[in-house]
C-alpha cells in the first residue's frame, strides 16, 4: 500500500495519515517475523542488574543514550523495520573481552547481533555497504610456497668479509598457567593496587578501572588469581577506594585482558599485563 500527502487528514474519521502510517509500521513489526532471520543466544546470557548497569553497557558499546528511556532500537533490513530491546549480552573472544547483544523482537524472539552493527542501523544512512560486511569479505593474501619461490641470487664472495657471529637463541617466555575459573558467582578477598584507565573502541574514550592484586577466590579449593580489574563504576565510586584497602565482595571473573589507556599519564598505567576481569561486583565490605 503506498500512501501519499502524509499532511491530510482522513475526512470521515479525523484520523491524520501520520497514525495511518504509525499503525502500518506497528503492525508491520509482527507481519516481518518470517522474513527475518533469528540467530538465538546458545544458551544462558548475562542479564543487566539494574538500571546504572544498563546504562553503563550502553556506554561501553557506543550506543545512544538517548534511547535509555524507552529503550528501544530499531533493526533495519532491507525493506522494512521493526523495534527491538536489548535483554542482554553473551561473553565471548580468546580473553572474553568482546561483547554480542541478545536482542528481543516484538513477537518474543529472542537474537544475537554486535553491538557495532545495531549502532549502525540507528544511523539514518543505513543501507550502505558497512565497514564490518567490508572487513569480512577481505581478500585473503596468497600465500609463498617458499620450497618452489624463485631462488635469489647468490651474493658475490668476499674474501675479506668477517663471518657473521652466530645469534644465541632468545629464551622462550614461559605462557601464563591457563586457570580453570568457575562460571557462577563466588566470593573474592583482594587488595586495591591502583586506579587506571583503558582505552575503550566503542565510545572512543577512556574509562575508569580499579586495578585489585592479591586476587583470590574463597572456595575448596581456593583459587590465587593474583592481579584482575573491574570497571570503576558508581556503586564502587562511593566506597572511596584507596591503593591498599582490602576488600570482601561476591562477583563472576573471566578471562580479558586490560587494554592500556590512550594517551594517558603513567601513574594511570599498569606495568604488568592484568589477565582477568571481576564482574558484577556485590556485598562489598572494605577493611
Amino acid at each position: 500500500m503506498y500512501i501519499s500527502g502524509a499532511r491530510h487528514r482522513s475526512g470521515t474519521k479525523g484520523v491524520t495519515i501520520e497514525r495511518v502510517y504509525e499503525m502500518v509500521i506497528e503492525h508491520e513489526q509482527l507481519e516481518r517475523s518470517d522474513w527475518t532471520q533469528y540467530i538465538p543466544p546458545k544458551g544462558d546470557f548475562e542479564g543487566f542488574r539494574d538500571d546504572e548497569h544498563y546504562r553503563e553497557k550502553l556506554r561501553e558499546w557506543g550506543l545512544s543514550s538517548a534511547k535509555e528511556a524507552k529503550r528501544e532500537f530499531l533493526y533495519k533490513e532491507r525493506g522494512f523495520q521493526r523495534i527491538v530491546t536489548i535483554k542482554g549480552y553473551e561473553v565471548y573472544g580468546n580473553t572474553a573481552e568482546y561483547n554480542t547483544l541478545v536482542i528481543e523482537f516484538q513477537d518474543g524472539n529472542l537474537s544475537c547481533i554486535h553491538p557495532a552493527y545495531l549502532k549502525e542501523m540507528q544511523q539514518a544512512s543505513f543501507g550502505r555497504e558497512s565497514m564490518i560486511e567490508i572487513e569480512q569479505n577481505d581478500p585473503v593474501l596468497p600465500v609463498v610456497d617458499l620450497e618452489t619461490a624463485a631462488p635469489a641470487k647468490p651474493e658475490k664472495a668476499n674474501k675479506t668479509a668477517k663471518p657473521k657471529a652466530v645469534k644465541e637463541p632468545k629464551p622462550k617466555k614461559e605462557k601464563p598457567v591457563d586457570l580453570v575459573l568457575p562460571a557462577e558467582k563466588v566470593h573474592f578477598t583482594a587488595n586495591v593496587k591502583q586506579f587506571a584507565l583503558t582505552y575503550n573502541p566503542f565510545n572512543e574514550e577512556n574509562d575508569e578501572v580499579v586495578v585489585l592484586e592479591n586476587v583470590k577466590l574463597i572456595q575448596e579449593p581456593p583459587i590465587e588469581v593474583g592481579l584482575a580489574w573491574c570497571s570503576h563504576s558508581k556503586t564502587l565510586k562511593k566506597y572511596e577506594l584507596a591503593a591498599g584497602n582490602l576488600l570482601e565482595f561476591d562477583g563472576k571473573i573471566t578471562k580479558k585482558k586490560l587494554a592500556k589507556g590512550k594517551d594517558v599519564s603513567d601513574e594511570f598505567i599498569v606495568n604488568s599485563p592484568v589477565l582477568y576481569k571481576v564482574n558484577n561486583p556485590s556485598k562489598i565490605t572494605k577493611k
